[in-house]
This record gives structure tokens, sequence and C-alpha cells, in this order.
């Protein structure tokens, strides 16, 4: 019975890969697409309560860590669900691997870390990932091999036989990771990733996630640790009460254009305010001339306070005609 389950899922990812390469639109290189994506909640009597996600349009391609910020009741987490197919949109599309975020068998291909991992609190680290790669239907051998190198990844091999409910969150946290890890994903969704974790943790929970990225896996990361979310992410989106706001690579976003900044080392008191030229006849030492940035806090800040004081204004248009001029 077992094996014939395994075919059967065989088969199913099977007909999912040739779908794809007969599908004409599709792009390897495009993981995630969202179209005019659009969520509507409703209460009882079906009139709209909250409008939770509004035309979101985003890409999110192969080998990137991609950020997904914004405060709560931004549409994060329901994004996230969209994604994952446990909520159907309102309006609009949402894409995964090239098809649509309501086909069962893509997510054989993704990894979800949500932001309260529910484990079984009776069983230990070893027992809980064996659990998870039996789902996956794993063999017996490669069930083993993978367990101990996920725990050996997330730094609880001192702990791999005592029961969750003896770990405190960071611990739970990071086998809520290796959990998420267990079927060797292409695409993993982090919900506050560094939650509970003291500064070691966080920098490894960092480290691992670039290393992620290193492997050619892509990576979703929500956070509200703006810090956390400009040391790794390649590219973030920043929502603000359904909206797109802002859509873009860190080290473009956070560089402010309209100022120059000059650094040296070892300068002389007497050529502090002299230009350049001066600077050098002066003897000083790695003289740059470059755009200063803000940081991801700062511009994340700026974003929510302009869209309380002008609804429906969208600072992403606004930095693409500055572009264009």
């Amino acid at each position: 019975m077992a094996s014939e389950t395994k075919a059967a899922k065989e088969e199913s990812v099977k007909d999912f890969k040739k779908s794809l390469e007969t599908n004409p639109d599709y792009d390897p290189n495009i993981v995630v697409e969202t179209q005019n994506l659009t969520k509507v909640y409703r209460d009882f009597w079906g009139r709209q309560k909250v409008r939770a996600l509004k035309a979101l349009d985003m890409e999110i391609r192969k080998g990137e860590i991609f950020g997904l910020l914004g405060p709560n009741g931004s549409g994060k987490s329901t994004t996230i669900k969209l994604l994952l197919g446990l909520l159907f949109p309102t309006t609009g599309r949402a894409l995964v691997f090239g098809q649509d975020a309501t086909e069962v068998t893509k997510n054989e291909r993704i990894g979800y870390l949500p932001e309260e991992s529910y484990l079984y609190k009776f069983l230990t680290a070893e027992e809980t990932l064996d659990f998870y790669g039996r789902l996956f239907d794993m063999p017996g051998s490669v069930r083993r091999q993978r367990v101990a190198e996920l725990i050996e990844k997330v730094g609880l091999t001192w702990a791999k036989r005592r029961q969750l409910k003896e770990y405190s969150k960071g611990m739970t946290r990071r086998i809520g990771l290796a959990q998420a890890l267990v079927n060797d994903p292409d695409l993993i969704l982090l919900d506050e990733p560094t939650s509970g974790l003291d500064p070691i943790g966080t920098r490894e929970m960092k480290d691992m996630i670039i290393e992620l990225r290193d492997q050619g896996k892509t990576v979703v990361m929500c956070s509200h640790l703006l810090a956390d979310v400009q040391d790794v992410c390649d590219r973030i989106a920043i929502l603000y009460q359904g909206e797109l706001k802002e859509l873009g690579r860190v080290d473009n976003l956070l560089q402010v254009s309209d100022q120059t900044e000059i650094r040296t080392k070892d300068l002389p008191a007497e050529a502090e305010e002299e230009i350049r030229q001066v600077l050098v006849k002066h003897g000083a030492k790695d003289i740059s001339i470059e755009q200063p940035r803000t940081t991801l806090e700062e511009l994340f800040l700026n974003i929510v306070r302009e869209s309380e004081e002008r609804p429906g204004h969208r600072m992403i248009d606004q930095r693409e005609e500055s572009a264009k001029q």
C-alpha cells in the first residue's frame, strides 16, 4: 500500500514537471510571481470586512533572499498563506514555480517555518525530524542521514534526544528551521526566523539563511527586525495596509541620492574643511567619495509615516519617476 502511494506521488510530480515544460510562459528563474493579487475577508453575510491585500504585483527570483516587510496587519501573513495555497485569492493570481499556488504538488518543493512552530512537544528532535521525513516518504537510510545533518546544522546535537517540551524558544526556532528543510526544498518561507534567539543564535541563523542562498535556494523572509533583513536580504518589498509601497534591492533603496559623503582616515585637523585635493596634499589616506545610505529602519518608518499622511500614494512610483529623470 505504501509503495503504491509513493508511486502515485512520483507520478504526480512527473506530471507537474511535464506541465511546466509545456507552459510557454514559465520562466525557471522566477520562483514566485503575483499578478494583481487581492484578498478580501468577508463577514458571515458576505460583506467586505477587511481588504488584507490590494493588487500585489511582484516577482521573486531563483537564488535570492527576499524580505517581506510591513507593520502588523499589512498583509505579510496573508501573502505567505496565499503562496502556500492555504487561502484562495479574491482576485488576481499567485504563481509558484510557474503553477497556480493552489497546485498541491508544488508544496513538496517548499519548506515553511511559521512564526509559531506547532511541533509535538513529547517528541525529541530526532523523532520530530524523522516524523516529517516519513511524511515525505523518504527511505529510512536517507531519512537518518538527513536528520543527523540537519540537527548538526542547527546546532542541537547536544540536545537531540531531549523532548521538545524542554526546549527554550530559541531552541524551538532552530528545530523548526530543521523541520522546514527536511525535504531539501527549493523555496523556503521563513516567518520571523530570528524570534527568540540570542545575539549569537541570531547571527548563526542569518549565516544559515545566507548559506541556503549560496546553495541555490530561494528564501522569502518576513521579519520585524529590520537590521536582520538589512543584513541578509538581496531585495525587499514593504507593505502597508495591504498595499505595496516599496520594492527593490536593499543597497539601492538605502542610498541617499541627493547627498555626497567623503570619508577618510588619519586626516590632520587642519585639513578637515578643505576639498579633496587639499586632503591629498595633507596626506589623508583611504579617501572615498560616495552617496551615503540611510538605514532600513529609517526607510521603513518614513514609508509608514508618508502612507498615513498621503493615503494611496506609492513611493515606488516616485522612485521610478526619479530614476527616469
